[in-house]
Parts: structure tokens; sequence; C-alpha cells
């Protein structure tokens, strides 16, 4: 597992480093994308950065939930209690969201859990949200985005082969997550996260952390999705 945590973090630097403000039409629409964080590190020798979320998205979706992440559509922060917030569309600013919280023994930890998506949910816990605070929190998880993370993305079409427990991206989860060399910081912000998969982990992630981790053929199949991006960027 080291070694191939160590391959795939090394064939991935043929792509592009993306930091914000980028621009979405440069994105395939389909694919699998691979965030880093500042402070972050691998443990294969050196200071390169460390791979802390793996994620991909149904077909045709990848740019929205790049979008959604970073909050690139800024009018979607004019929500009420009768509408779901940013953290509704992006798991991943959810769980910065409790990390920070927790950090802080905020006991609005207990509302940012309930999931809003729901018409019936947003209205029957309505009267419990402090949507000045949730867009306080909104924000602060914007700006760390956009300046402490930066992601690369390998163009990769078909759903079934990139997504769930028998796609590629259970297996890419597992070689990362099962690596007995990549360790977070001392002051890695994912710590503090009330989820034990992260608290314990190195990855803002909670599933596919068991998975296997790439065999053979998986890295053929991500060496040839590698070259395709290239020609495409």
């Amino acid at each position: 597992m080291s070694e191939s945590c160590k391959w795939l973090h090394q064939q991935l630097e043929q792509l592009p480093l993306i930091k914000y403000p980028f621009n979405l039409k440069d994105l395939p629409e389909n694919g699998i994308y691979f965030f880093y964080e500042e402070g972050e590190t691998w443990g294969h020798g050196g200071i390169k950065p460390r791979i802390v979320r793996v994620g991909t998205s149904k077909d045709g979706n990848l740019q929205k939930r790049l979008a959604e992440h970073f909050l690139l559509d800024e009018s979607k922060m004019n929500f009420d209690a009768s509408k779901p917030a940013p953290r509704e569309r992006s798991i991943f600013r959810k769980n910065i969201g409790r990390a920070l919280l927790n950090q802080r023994k905020d006991p609005y930890l207990k509302i940012w859990e309930i999931d809003f998506t729901s018409h019936k949910t947003r209205e029957k816990y309505a009267n419990l949200r402090n949507i000045t605070k949730e867009k306080t929190i909104e924000t602060e998880i914007t700006a760390l985005l956009r300046a402490k993370f930066a992601f690369r993305v390998i163009e990769f079409t078909g759903q079934a082969q990139r997504m769930g427990k028998t796609g590629l991206e259970s297996t890419l989860i597992g070689t990362l997550a099962r690596c007995p060399h990549c360790k977070p910081s001392a002051n890695w912000l994912g710590k503090y996260s009330p989820k034990p998969q992260i608290a314990n982990g190195k990855l803002w992630l909670i599933q596919h952390l068991n998975a296997n981790p790439i065999n053979q053929q998986d890295r053929k199949t991500l060496l040839k999705a590698i070259a395709a991006t290239k020609l495409q960027t």
C-alpha cells in the first residue's frame, strides 16, 4: 500500500495543481479530483504535498461539484431558514465546518449536523437556526478552501467505473487511507472533526477507507486517463 500511495502521488504530479481562482470551463465534465491542503505533506521522503481528499461526481457534474466546494456562485450565500445552505450541497464544506465548530467546542455543532436539504426538515427545525452565524461559518469555510486547498483532476468517463464501492474512487481512497507512511500534520484541522474516521485518520473522508488499494489494472487505467487529460490541458 505504501508503494502504491507513493506511485499515485508521483503520477498525479504530471497534471497541473489548480488553485483558486480557476475557470470551470477548463475542467472536464467527468472525472476524479484530488485535493491537497497547505501544511500537509506525504510520508515518502521530502516535503511533497499530500492528497487529503478524493472525489468524483455523477456524469456531467464534475464542474458543478467543484463549484459547490469553492462556492463559485456566491449568490448561494443568500440563504435563509427556508433554503439549503452551501454545506448541504458539499459534504466537504460540511466536514470542514464540523471541525471548526468542534475545535471551538461550539454547541451549534448540533444544529450544523442536521441535514437541511429537505423542505420538511428545514420547516421542522427553522426555529433552532441562527442564519447569521451560519453565514459567518460558511464564509470562513469558503476562505479556507480558496486559500489553503488546491486540486488536480483526471478526466475519466463512465460513472459506474468511477463511483462507489466498485469504482476506481474507492480503491484510490483505500490506497491513501491505508498507507502507513502518510500521516496528518500536528496542526491538521481534520483532527478536530467529530467524525472519528476523519479525526483518527488523514483524509476528509468517511467512506471507502478500508477499500483494497489500486492493483496493476487500476494503474494502467490511471496512466491512460492521466495521459488523455494531459492532451486536453
